[in-house]
């Protein structure tokens, strides 16, 4: 026998033999009404709850029956589990039964025409009665387990049942653990998991409770209709109500039911999704593991979700419907592709995030622009079929570690820039170039976009993109208002920072320089952490900038190789050395030395040796030089690209420089709203002259 309190007092308040009864109050349902709900149930392996009463006592107990196939008048049903009741039969007489579908109960009053052992028919009547309506539709949970906890104190048990603004937990006490510890008039903490992972949690009030020594049943209603997942943005992602609007689709987390809900606005941060507030279904603060954004046929995006808030709202029909907004925490870094390439599609139909390029017209454009002037050619004219190869792989496979954002009409390319993933969780900015006529225009449409971009994605695990560097040297105009205004105007070198390099080609020679010169004081070795150690202690003294971070030159990143296997696992080659140049174990100079494919960045920034010199003055011309070419090997080209740093030192030692790069570096989560606001400035009131 199964006691079911609630369903106990609704069966004895609406019992004939109660002089106070209220079934004439109740809202009649007809038999055909009945029955189909009675095929439903059995339909979907539910039960019913039938209730008798003691007649000696007065109590109401209720057992649970699954109905069979009903046509007509009779309706056969056996019981969930053995009851013994036919044994005292004469001890009880039938009252009522009950169906519960979540938002009602039934309450139906038949004729008994036989009792047994296995189970129990009726003879139904023509009208039955709606004796309970809930104002949110209540649903069955199973396999997800509870932490119920208050001041320090953990209970553990297992969700029963769960509606949009309520649920109820069932939890044990374990010695020496007691119910006396829980205060009901203070809040309590639940968390709802599942084998895999938390998909709730939540401070909520106790509403009511049973009262048993080792188990009891809890009903909790939140104490907040939204929750804070990230910290506001003062730029949020721009949002769409698209027409006609996306579908979400999902597996309930707690009820593993399909959920079905129509997109109301959508952003590539977000987007909120309307239901009916008495058969709603989010809760705020649930994670959804795995849902699917669908666009049209086969086109689909999944990703996982948190509930931030639900508002309610009354219709002109007077039935209130609520509207939820969905945070997305993480989504395959292709699909953020196909979001975002959707939503710059509605803002600015020319603008194209990771299209399918005509290379053609690309390099077209890249010549055509200026942004291959005629000395960078002649460096790369030599590898032109190199470069070709890697930009069909970079323009035509759109690969996970690379993207680009373009404008265009007609098929004629105006501008363009793009990024590429080098460093775990740093992105390159590069290539940004614009057709001398239409500069102001569409080279700024493409700055916007590759803003929006990172603004939007930025916060997932799978971008990876904690900083964003960019190289760009001191006398082009435009990346120095931009890149080199930004630095000064943040004045926060932890949230925005750029450091000089002299940039150099290294003629690749082997027998230039004394082979054994590190076989005695001096010694060319891998790095080990110690010298990073070092290196921070260096680099905070003379710039306190980003640069370590950005480069993962930082202790904990000193053997990883996750990218270089993504890499490779797409096509491309990606290789990272660290080296220290010593005399008698001190620390002299670091050598980050970098191999990718030919093309992969067009200044070879990508493919080259940045050199961080901690002692200059115990530095020789000649030592240095030995530890390039030591380390030349590495390369295939005949002239390897060096970065110097710092500045003064190669200075000071006369050695000749082709160029003067900065290198750029954003901590995107500290400083990119402010990047954003401030290029809005300068777009707005026209300062990229």
């Amino acid at each position: 026998m199964m006691r079911m309190s609630n369903l106990q007092k609704i069966a004895q308040l609406f019992d004939p033999d109660n002089q106070r009864s209220k079934l004439e109050e109740g809202k009649k349902i007809s038999k055909k009404h009945l029955i189909n709900t009675l095929n439903y149930i059995n339909f979907q392996d539910g039960t019913i709850f039938v209730n008798f009463k003691n007649l000696k006592y007065g109590n109401i107990i209720s057992l649970q029956a699954k109905p069979k196939p009903c046509v007509g008048n009779n309706l056969d049903c056996y019981w969930v589990s053995k009851t013994g009741l036919s044994q005292k039969i004469n001890l009880y007489k039938f009252i009522n039964f009950i169906l519960n579908d979540g938002m009602k109960l039934i309450l139906v009053k038949p004729e008994v025409k036989k009792i047994t052992e296995e189970g129990i028919s009726f003879d139904l009547p023509e009208i039955c009665y709606e004796v309970s309506s809930r104002k949110v539709k209540r649903h069955p949970c199973e396999g997800i387990k509870v932490e119920f906890i208050q001041n320090g104190v953990v209970f553990h048990g297992i969700l029963l049942e769960f509606s949009a603004v309520s649920f109820s937990v069932k939890v044990s006490a374990e010695p020496p653990q007691s119910f006396q510890w829980v205060n009901p008039e203070h809040p309590v903490y639940v968390i709802f998991k599942n084998d895999q992972e938390t998909l709730y949690s939540g401070e909520c009030r106790i509403i009511r409770q049973t009262f048993n020594k080792k188990t009891r049943i809890f009903v909790l209603k939140p104490i907040k209709n939204n929750i804070i997942r990230f910290n506001p943005k003062e730029i949020r992602s721009s949002r769409h109500k698209l027409m006609p609007s996306p579908n979400v689709f999902f597996r309930h987390p707690f009820t593993n039911k399909m959920i079905t809900l129509e997109v109301d606005d959508l952003s590539g941060s977000g987007f909120s999704v309307e239901e009916y507030y008495d058969s709603s279904v989010l809760l705020p603060g649930m994670i959804i593991p795995e849902l699917y954004l669908e666009f049209a046929n086969n086109f689909m995006i999944r990703c996982k979700v948190q509930v931030v808030y639900s508002n309610v709202y009354k219709t002109d029909e007077k039935r209130a419907f609520v509207k939820c907004g969905m945070a997305i925490l993480d989504i395959d870094i292709q699909d953020q592709v196909k979001i975002s390439s959707f939503l710059h599609q509605l803002t600015n139909r020319k603008s194209y995030v990771c299209n399918v390029v005509d290379l053609e017209a690309l390099w077209k454009f890249f010549f055509e622009s200026g942004f291959i002037y005629p000395e960078k050619y002649t460096f790369i004219h030599a590898s032109k079929e190199k470069f070709k190869e890697t930009y069909m792989k970079l323009y035509v496979q759109n690969p996970t570690i690379a993207r680009h954002f373009i404008y265009q009409d007609k098929g004629i390319i105006y501008s363009h820039i793009s990024m590429l993933r080098f460093y775990e969780n740093t992105w390159l900015f590069h290539h940004h170039a614009a057709n001398r006529s239409e500069f102001n225009r569409a080279g700024l449409v493409v700055l916007n976009q590759i803003g929006r971009y990172v603004n939007d994605f930025y916060r997932l695990y799978s971008t990876r993109m904690n900083f964003i560097i960019c190289y760009f040297r001191p006398d082009n105009k435009f990346p120095n208002r931009v890149f080199g205004g930004f630095t000064k105007y943040l004045d926060n070198p932890k949230g925005c920072s750029h450091d000089i390099f002299a940039y150099l080609h290294f003629l690749r020679a082997f027998d230039q320089f004394d082979q054994k010169t590190f076989s005695g004081a001096w010694s060319l070795e891998k790095t080990q952490p110690d010298d990073l150690v070092e290196l921070s202690g260096f680099y905070e003294y003379i710039s306190g900038g980003l640069m370590l971070n950005a480069l993962d030159l930082e202790p904990d990143m000193i053997d990883s190789d996750e990218l270089s296997k993504e890499y490779q696992k797409l096509g491309f080659k990606r290789e990272r050395h660290l080296f220290s140049l010593k005399r008698d174990g001190l620390l002299k100079a670091i050598f980050l030395v970098t191999i990718s494919d030919v093309g992969l960045n067009m200044s070879s920034l990508t493919n080259c040796i940045h050199v961080i010199i901690l002692d200059s003055e115990g530095l020789p011309h000649n030592i240095l030089f030995s530890g390039l070419s030591q380390l030349s090997k590495y390369y295939e080209q005949d002239e390897i690209p060096i970065l110097l740093y710092p500045v003064k030192d190669i200075e000071a030692k006369s050695i000749s420089s082709d160029k003067i790069y900065n290198l750029w570096v954003l901590n995107v989560p500290v400083a990119g709203e402010h990047y954003l606001k401030y290029m809005e400035d300068l777009i707005t009131h026209n300062k990229l002259e």
